[in-house]
């Protein structure tokens, strides 16, 4: 995790978190725990649960518990362990968070609804996923978001090569861990052409598959017909496809109706942060039988013996299933740290109580600590060329709203 190990090398002497007490819900995995150790060696106090109940490595959770780090979760919580989870990383006695780094939101959505109150001393939030940012836009809309939040989701460095680059290849990993399958000739459809999308589908459509995509957006659907893709309807093909991948951020896109209508041994899973995104509850039902075949893979059959495959109850995929490269999550990881030494550092009235991007020169500094990986050389402007441009030398080269 190269950019992440150069910022703890570069600011461990300064300490720009002494002091910060952060409480995380994240995925818990060995990228994680870099992270955590960076942020201590930043100076910051941390404690940690889970942000999904099947992407937690044991042993990674046991080492960092063994280090110092107060750590509350396991592979294959209930949905009740895990709200006493991130509850018992909150509710501690003599210790208050003044700091929240979020995946998803639901720490947030706690905090909210058990201790208000201590939203009084947190200097802000730091979430990365579509999900928790969405959620964090309605706080603010409604007026209810009490502290300064930074949607590092949205961050071009998170968004291109954690959304987009990072699934182009865990989506792979994911499916042939759990189903062994063959790629070439299936016929999939993925659901929302967004960065995690468009990843998905450049690397089926790689392997040889027949890819459809749905989309609500017409600039995404525009952009998926321009790659090649047929858009359609999920209803238009749910009897004829292979493999149905949800990755919208949405809710009941894949319905009951629409699993009732699957073929035989049709795949269904889910790239995209919660659990909503496929009606898994509809499918406990008594005349369903559920048939756990292996890890993290149950198939559901109906009365006439039609069966589907679904992975991880419908949960995150990748990170259920599967591994996330390394190199992507110190991308993520960095862009995370720099928002939260940001947030914590700013002077009083910098942030108001709304939700705002990293600065732009921060997601080119999380770049330029990458490209050394590559033996990347950076092309430098000229005095001359900088004042044509209207730039400064140094950055940042783009404005606001372009588009990477």
């Amino acid at each position: 995790m190269p950019a992440l190990m150069a910022l703890r090398k570069r600011a461990q002497g300064e300490k720009p978190l002494a002091g910060a007490k952060i409480v995380g819900c994240t995925h818990i995995t060995a990228q994680t725990a870099v992270l955590m150790e960076t942020l201590g060696a930043l100076g910051a106090q941390c404690r940690w649960a889970a942000c999904n109940i099947y992407s937690t490595l044991n042993e990674v959770a046991a080492a960092l518990a063994e280090s110092g780090f107060p750590v509350f979760a396991w592979k294959g919580e209930s949905e009740d362990d895990f709200w006493w989870c991130i509850d018992r990383c909150v509710n501690v006695e003599g210790w208050q968070p003044n700091m929240i780094l979020d995946d998803g939101g639901d720490l947030t959505h706690w905090i909210y609804k058990k201790y208000p109150n201590m939203f009084k001393k947190i200097k802000g939030i730091v979430e990365e996923s579509v999900t928790g940012v969405h959620r964090l836009y309605q706080l603010s809309k409604a007026g209810k978001l009490c502290v300064p939040a930074m949607n590092v989701n949205d961050s071009v460095t998170k968004q291109k090569f954690d959304n987009l680059y990072c699934c182009r290849e865990s989506i792979l990993d994911g499916l042939k861990r759990t189903t062994d399958m063959m790629f070439g000739g299936k016929q999939v459809v993925i659901c929302g052409y967004g960065e995690v999308g468009k990843g998905c589908c450049a690397a089926l459509k790689a392997m040889g598959s027949i890819v459809y995509v749905t989309e609500i957006d017409p600039i995404c659907a525009l952009q998926a017909c321009m790659d090649g893709f047929r858009l359609v309807k999920l209803n238009e093909v749910i009897r004829q496809v292979d493999i149905v991948i949800t990755c919208t951020g949405n809710k009941n896109v894949v319905t009951r109706e629409h699993l009732d209508r699957m073929k035989n041994s049709c795949i269904v899973c889910n790239m995209g942060h919660s659990n909503t995104e496929i009606d898994v509850a509809s499918l406990r039902t008594p005349e369903l039988t559920w048939e756990r075949v292996r890890s993290q893979v149950d198939h559901v059959i109906w009365p006439d013996g039609k069966r589907i495959v679904l992975l991880a109850e419908g949960r995150l995929l990748n990170l259920s299933c599967s591994t996330v490269p390394t190199f992507v999550l110190s991308i993520t990881a960095t862009t995370q740290a720099l928002a939260l030494i940001e947030l914590y550092n700013a002077p009083e009235g910098r942030y108001k109580q709304d939700v705002y991007l990293l600065p732009k020169k921060m997601d080119e500094y999380v770049a330029s600590l990458h490209l050394p990986t590559f033996d990347a050389h950076l092309t430098e402007l000229t005095d001359e060329q900088a004042k044509y441009l209207g730039l400064n030398k140094n950055g940042p080269f783009k404005p606001n709203y372009y588009r990477y």
